[in-house]
């Protein structure tokens, strides 16, 4: 054979059935000579063979006996059976069997023991089951499994989120409570067409008061075809309680959807520009999504969002794949003293972009008099620029972090301005040459009006 970089043969995709070509042991890189196109097409025609095969196996599978499919069905855990029962209407009953979800339940909720030995108790209540499994309706033990398993999950998530910060009244478990309900998010873009393209997301940090999400890629579709993004929390349909999930979640496993909003696509380079650099632009979306294009071509960088705590796994669980959850209706919170306005409040600032921390730090006796109202808003003076000893000072190189599967980068911005239907913030830094750090010299809070009427019950 001859010598050199090139292709000789190796073992060929194996097949149940079925061995490689006569002659042909398959292709691996390596010393030898090209693959001749006589080869290739004998590889092609094989890799066909198995093709049709599989198929075969897949049907035939379907004509054994009842008895023999149920033995295979008890080697499988609970997801897979699940899985197994969507293929067609006799592979549901037999996935439903009773005698098999007994055993699965019996094994994930029994409780634990601590020696090897078997109380006849324990053993009187094993052979019950087992006996009354003929009185049960068929799936009974499948039903009982998964409500068991959701109600376990979402007990531990409660009790997870009930530990708050005092300082901002937020989860302090939330990375725990991601862990254990599995929780990730995706954006769905939707052409014009209507095709959707579900992308994972990529990158996710938590904060003192929100999750940052990224989501970038190679093979994203073309920006002037897309007509709308959705912001969806995905959770798979119920949880191993024994397995800790991956970081990204079992994407290939049944999961809800719940839409937390929804944005067009179709006027992105209209909307408000944050930002840019030499390769790419920054557009804001409300409420709070970012969008990166590439200045080049005007194609999608990446996406990227912070999601607030606040309730953050009931609108990322509750609602539907077409409709946000609705948040519980508010009961007015009466202030003591109405009439000189608000007074003796905190604010709490977690500014940050990614998982880089700039400033995190807590506001006191923060006030607002009624005329402080000006155009609908309501004035809070956090950081006056009149006032030195207010100046804050900021850790390390202050922008806006982007990233891609390529590159990386940061804008810089010495002035921030965000607006949304319930108010707004005005930030200003300057650079100090001599100490080499940037400080916060201006931060104002502008609360509408219509929201503080809402929250306190008053009639500003």
């Amino acid at each position: 054979m001859a010598t050199g970089r090139g292709w000789a043969p190796r073992q060929l995709l194996r097949c149940p059935g079925l061995g490689p070509p006569a002659g042909v042991t398959g292709l691996r890189k390596g010393p030898g000579v090209r693959p001749t196109s006589d080869l290739l097409k004998l590889y092609a025609r094989h890799r066909e063979c198995c093709r049709r095969v599989a198929l075969d196996c897949a049907l035939s599978l379907d004509g054994m006996p009842s008895e023999i499919l149920l033995k295979i069905f008890a080697y499988l855990d609970a997801v897979n059976l699940l899985c197994v029962g969507c293929v067609n209407r006799r592979f549901y009953h037999l996935a439903s069997d009773n005698f098999i979800w007994v055993r699965i339940y019996s094994t994930a909720f029994s409780p634990k023991r601590s020696n090897w030995k078997v109380n006849s108790v324990e053993k009187t209540a094993v052979s019950v089951n087992l006996l009354s499994l003929e009185d049960k309706e068929a799936g009974y033990w499948k039903k009982e499994y998964i409500a068991k398993q959701i109600a376990s999950v979402k007990a531990t998530v409660a009790r997870l989120l009930k530990p708050v910060n005092p300082y901002t009244g937020l989860p302090v478990k939330i990375k725990e409570a991601l862990r254990v309900s599995g929780l990730g998010w995706v954006i769905i873009l939707r052409d014009k067409s209507g095709k959707e393209y579900i992308t994972e997301h990529v990158r996710l940090s938590v904060n003192d008061t929100s999750v940052s999400v990224v989501w970038y890629g190679k093979n994203w579709p073309h920006l002037a075809t897309l007509s709308t993004l959705d912001l969806c929390g995905v959770t798979p349909v119920f949880m191993d309680r024994y397995k800790s999930p991956t970081k990204t979640g079992d994407v290939h496993r049944p999961r809800w959807r719940s839409l937390i909003a929804r944005y067009s696509l179709s006027d992105l380079t209209e909307t408000t520009l944050m930002g840019c650099d030499g390769l790419i632009q920054v557009f804001c979306l409300s409420p709070g999504l970012l969008v990166g294009l590439w200045k080049r071509d005007e194609e999608l960088a990446f996406v990227m969002t912070n999601l607030h705590l606040h309730q953050l796994m009931e609108r990322s669980t509750l609602g539907s794949a077409t409709t946000p959850y609705e948040l519980p209706p508010h009961s007015p919170f009466l202030d003591d003293a109405p009439e000189y306005g608000l007074h003796g409040y905190q604010l709490h600032v977690d500014l940050h972009s990614g998982d880089i921390s700039y400033l995190c730090g807590t506001f006191r006796n923060l006030f607002s008099k009624k005329e402080y109202i000006e155009n609908g808003y309501v004035k809070l003076v956090v950081i006056s620029f009149d006032n030195n000893t207010q100046h804050v000072p900021l850790i390390g190189k202050v922008g806006l972090s982007w990233r891609t599967n390529i590159f990386e980068g940061c804008i810089k911005r010495y002035c921030v301005d965000y607006v949304d239907s319930e108010g707004r913030v005005h930030l200003d830094l300057v650079w100090i040459e001599e100490t080499k750090e940037y400080f916060v010299v201006n931060l104002a809070l502008y609360l509408s009006v219509a929201k503080i009427n809402h929250w306190f019950g008053t009639e500003y």
